[in-house]
């Protein structure tokens, strides 16, 4: 009976070993960044906040203090979002070299970005590309002390006029189609390749009237002859997936353009309305957000002539810190469930 027992004991303990051993590798399977991303940009609407309409002028764009580089994408907003008066953000390990410290409670930002894989199909040996939307942890200089100040990053003050710095935007986009002033509506024809807008002295200031015609500019990018987009290009009317697509790719690539010129970003007078119809949205595809980002990324690239060399900072050892990190904790956990489940049979 005694041996019958301690069989049963034992079935039970192999058991509970097996299922801690699952649940730990639950928990080290790659996280769900679009869910990740898209829960930020869903707390920020909740409480009223559109992190697309958050201007980065003063603050400058949000980049790596370390490397000089420039967020992209989504990385942009969720970082302006967070208001601080610089919008420079370091790594822990960063942070830790340059002899400072995270203060206590301060809580990390993630930061996007696309790991490449090479996988060969093994009948044909054809090399194929696959990208896997990961993370890392950032915190703004804000966040932190104990960084000598000849290290951090000088501020810098914005000289330029905001109404020539749109002039030239405009001047200097290739490929720009013809702007016309026929009627009283602003839109894009993609047919004939168009913008049209109404005559600026119509708007309240030219503020309104640049970042309109950004709106449109922003459209435009995705006729076939630039950027082949295809949300533009297949698209069929309201209320479909591409147009909600297109939309938040024009409001968003619009509201860089602004803070990129220095024009403030207008507020919206039916508030409420607008941030219910984007969470319907949000919480009905995980991917909405990121996606139309990038599209938003690539329109203003294509506008301001920027060629997309710089990368997203280079954290692979950290990554691959943070996971040994973790294996090693589950692998430390196991044994200690094996141990206690030793001592509980041999009592």
């Amino acid at each position: 009976m005694k041996l019958g027992v301690n069989r049963k004991k034992l079935l039970l303990v192999t058991d509970n070993i097996s299922t801690n051993k699952m649940t730990n590798l639950q928990k080290s399977s790659p996280p769900d960044v679009y869910a990740i991303v898209t829960n930020r940009i869903i707390e920020h609407l909740e409480k009223g906040v559109i992190p697309w309409h958050q201007p980065w002028t003063d603050a400058g764009l949000p980049k790596n203090m370390i490397t000089g580089k420039n967020y992209r994408g989504i990385n942009v907003w969720l970082l302006a979002s967070l208001k601080y008066p610089q919008n420079y953000y370091l790594t822990f390990k960063q942070v830790k070299d340059l002899g400072g410290t995270v203060k206590k409670g301060e809580k990390a930002q993630e930061v996007i970005f696309w790991k490449w894989l090479e996988k060969e199909n093994t009948e044909t040996k054809e090399i194929k590309k696959i990208s896997l939307l990961r993370y890392y942890n950032v915190f703004n200089i804000d966040q932190c002390s104990g960084i000598p100040k000849e290290k951090l990053s000088p501020v810098i003050e914005r000289k330029n006029d905001p109404i020539e710095g749109c002039e030239k935007i405009i001047a200097e986009m290739p490929k720009k189609p013809d702007i016309r002033h026929d009627k009283h509506r602003a839109y894009y024809n993609k047919a004939q390749d168009f913008v049209n807008m109404p005559k600026v002295e119509t708007f309240l200031n030219s503020e309104g009237y640049y970042g309109t015609l950004f709106h449109e500019l922003v459209h435009s990018t995705g006729h076939n002859e630039r950027l082949n987009r295809i949300e533009l290009t297949n698209s069929k009317g309201f209320r479909t997936q591409e147009y909600a697509v297109e939309e938040l790719t024009a409001e968003m690539g619009a509201s860089y353009l602004k803070s990129y010129a220095g024009i403030p970003i207008e507020q919206l007078e039916n508030n409420a309305a607008y941030i219910k119809g984007w969470l319907e949205r949000l919480r009905n595809d995980k991917k909405f957000i990121v996606h139309a980002s990038a599209q938003a990324q690539k329109a203003t690239d294509f506008i301001l002539n920027v060629r997309n060399e710089e990368k997203e900072l280079n954290i692979d050892d950290v990554q691959d810190t943070q996971h040994k990190n973790i294996d090693r904790e589950e692998e430390l956990k196991n044994v200690r469930d094996i141990k206690e489940s030793t001592l509980k049979l041999q009592r």
